[in-house]
Formats: structure tokens, C-alpha cells, sequence
């Protein structure tokens, strides 16, 4: 096990009617800039709830923040921010919102090109704006954790920055939000905090089976509720087991004393930024096949995972750690995900030498947890995803 350091200081409030604890967590003479998406807030009750707990303060409102939050919009809140003399962000709606809230804590405060938070993946360490979330989607982990990802539209990248000012100072997690969602947001949210596991578990053996067991039980649950939320997401207990596996997939538990891969993610954000496909479909797309690739490396892992997640027990380990793709992929299909590129675009023959030259002209030439994944494993996987 590695040495490592845990610190989260998020105050997380979880369950129903917990949206009023806003109240409590806002200083009384806050300027507050309320950003939202794109309108389901006033549809779902949550807006009104929100309002409700922010009567008597100062509210400025910003909507229009994109699934994969654009710099460009950003800009505009920023802009905002700066105009209004404002001093809190209060963020409500699912991943993209929050890590767009996140931009405009760390860009608040800082004095260059706010692009550079972006283009460079810069690691946060100024002041920035404090802000609080209200979760609307569980999947991306992002109301418990202190990274984001940004989309700039003109140069069609998107990339991740993080830092430990950018942790929210609360989070309000009610899973009696999610009753509206389309099946689609959810399906993708489990997608999505399944292969966040992935990338911190599926490595090689590291002498860290606390970590594995946390890991393994999340996955396990997740593919365990995923019938009951999908079938009815007003189901108060399976939706409350869903948001609580998307926030612990994330918020760094798991991650501790052990080396992560991240490379799925790395190749299924420029799949959104090219095609405009889910987040968490590019990592049904990608992930599998990554597994394919570097099968020498996580055949020992992909084996472990087999038996005390998938109960696969009988075959060389070579065959265990195939068939455990293979049910990897069976329950991304379950939950009406495909997982081939061309069946989101026509235009998917350029994507593995687009990707392969743009990692190397960043330099990108030795990712994963053995540093052993380069540009040339980046245009196989990829075109094995095809």
C-alpha cells in the first residue's frame, strides 16, 4: 500500500428535505450567484425548494450550463461574478453543473487567462470562491470531490483540473430528486460510477484489500439496484442506495494507497468533445476494450473481479479475465447502453488517429498505472471499439 494522505471536508447532507439545511450553511449577508442547467430544477421542485431556503439573501441567477460544461458559457457566468461583487456560488443540478460551479471558484480569484485553469489541467492552489451544491443527477462524484472537467468548444478538448480549495463546503444529496429523471440520465449515472471504480480498482494487485473490498463493493451494488431504480426511480431506498454508490465511487476513499488508471476516461472525454456522445456511454464504449488491450497487465485484477463480483470460477485466467469483460459489457447492454462508437456516429473511423496524434501532441506518451499505455495501445483500443 502506498503512504497517503485523506482530507474531505465536504458537510454532506443526505436523505429527504435535507435542501433546507441551506439555510444553515449560507452566511446571512452572502451575495450568491444560483447556477443551474438546463431547466429541469423547475420542473422536479427543486428549484422552488432551493428559493425557499435562500429567502432574505442576495440571489443572482445564472442558467444555461450545458451537460459537459463549456468554458465559453463559463465565461459569461464569470463575467457575472466579477459584475455583481459576488462571494458564494450555490450550484444546483448533476455533475456538469457542479464542475462548471468549480471553474468559477477557481477562476474567481484567479489573476491570468482563466483558460489556463483548463488547457493546462492546473492543480488549484489559490483562493478560490467558496460555493455549495444541491445534486440533482448522481454519477460523476463531483458534489464530494475536488476535480472537474471543462469542455472548450472552440478547440473541441476536454479536459480535468483539481484542487483541494475546490472541494464544495456542503453538498445537499435528496435521492427523492431523481423520481423525475429519464432512464437514460440514470442509466448513464450508474455507467458512470461503475467505471469510476474501475479506474481506481482495475490495475494489478497492490496489497490493498481494504480498498478492494470498498471498490468491489460498490460494484456490486450498483449492479444490484440497477433493475429496481431503473424500473421505478421514485423507489426511495433504491434510489437512495444509487446516489450514496455514485458519491463513494468518487469522493477519494477508494483511491487511497493505491495507483489508478484513468486512461478510459482520458480517451471517452475527447469521444464527448468530438461527437457530443454521454460521458458515461464513451467509458461503456472504451473501458471494456481498454481491459482487452492491456490484458497482461490486469489479467490478475480482471480475474479477482470476476470471481467475487461476476462469480466467475473455472477457466485459465487468461479465459476468467476475458469472460469477465464480457459480463462487464453484459451489464452495460443491461441497462440499455451500447457500447460501440459506430453505433452512436457514422463519422467514427477518424476518431482512433485523431485521439492517437492528439495525446502526443500533449505529450500524453505513458498513462495508466504502469505508465505502460502509449499513443499506439490509445489508436488500438479505440479502433477495437469501433
Amino acid at each position: 500500500m502506498l503512504n497517503f494522505e485523506l482530507y474531505n471536508p465536504t458537510r454532506l447532507f443526505f436523505g429527504k428535505g435535507q435542501i433546507q439545511e441551506i439555510t444553515n450553511q449560507i452566511k446571512p449577508d452572502a451575495n450568491i450567484l444560483l447556477v443551474y442547467g438546463g431547466g429541469s430544477i423547475f420542473k422536479n421542485g427543486v428549484y422552488d425548494q432551493v428559493i425557499k431556503a435562500l429567502e432574505g439573501k442576495t440571489v443572482t441567477e445564472f442558467g444555461g450550463v450545458e451537460p459537459n460544461p463549456r468554458f465559453e458559457t463559463l465565461s459569461k457566468a464569470l463575467q457575472v461574478i466579477h459584475n455583481e461583487n459576488i462571494d458564494f456560488i450555490l450550484g444546483v443540478g448533476g455533475g456538469s453543473v457542479i464542475d462548471g460551479v468549480k471553474f468559477l471558484s477557481a477562476a474567481a480569484y484567479y489573476s491570468g487567462n482563466p483558460i489556463d485553469i483548463v488547457q493546462k489541467k492546473m492543480n488549484v492552489d489559490w483562493k478560490a470562491m467558496p460555493y455549495g451544491a444541491v445534486l440533482t443527477l448522481p454519477a460523476t462524484g463531483s458534489e464530494m470531490n475536488s476535480g472537474a472537467v471543462v469542455t472548450i468548444e472552440e478547440t473541441k478538448e476536454k479536459l480535468s483540473f483539481q484542487g483541494e480549495p475546490l472541494y464544495p463546503q456542503f453538498s445537499v444529496c435528496d435521492p427523492t430528486v431523481i423520481s423525475s429523471l429519464p432512464q437514460r440520465q440514470i442509466a448513464n449515472g450508474i455507467a458512470d460510477s461503475f467505471v469510476h471504480v474501475l479506474e481506481q480498482y482495475l490495475t494489478y494487485p497492490q496489497d490493498t484489500p481494504l480498498q478492494d473490498r470498498f471498490a468491489e463493493g460498490i460494484l456490486s451494488t450498483l449492479i444490484e439496484v440497477a433493475p429496481a431504480v431503473l424500473a421505478d426511480a421514485s423507489n426511495y431506498e433504491a434510489a437512495s442506495t444509487y446516489m450514496w454508490c455514485c458519491t463513494m465511487a468518487l469522493n477519494g476513499l477508494i483511491s487511497k494507497g493505491v495507483m489508478q488508471d484513468w486512461v478510459t476516461h482520458a480517451i471517452g472525454h475527447e469521444l464527448t468533445a468530438l461527437y457530443g456522445i454521454d460521458h458515461a456511454r464513451t467509458l461503456a464504449i472504451i473501458g471494456p476494450n481498454l481491459y482487452r488491450v492491456m490484458l497482461d497487465t490486469k489479467k490478475d485484477k480482471l480475474v479477482q473481479l470476476g470471481h467475487r463480483v461476476f462469480n466467475i470460477n473455472e477457466g485459465t485466467t487468461n479465459e476468467r479475465a476475458l469472460l469477465t469483460i464480457e459480463k462487464m459489457e453484459e451489464f452495460f447492454h443491461s441497462l440499455g447502453i451500447q457500447t460501440k462508437l459506430s453505433q452512436y456516429t457514422e463519422d467514427y473511423l477518424k476518431a482512433a488517429e485523431f485521439i492517437k496524434n492528439r495525446f502526443e501532441e500533449r505529450g500524453w506518451l505513458a498513462m495508466g498505472e504502469k505508465k505502460n499505455i502509449t499513443p499506439t495501445h490509445i489508436k488500438e483500443i479505440v479502433t477495437m471499439s469501433y
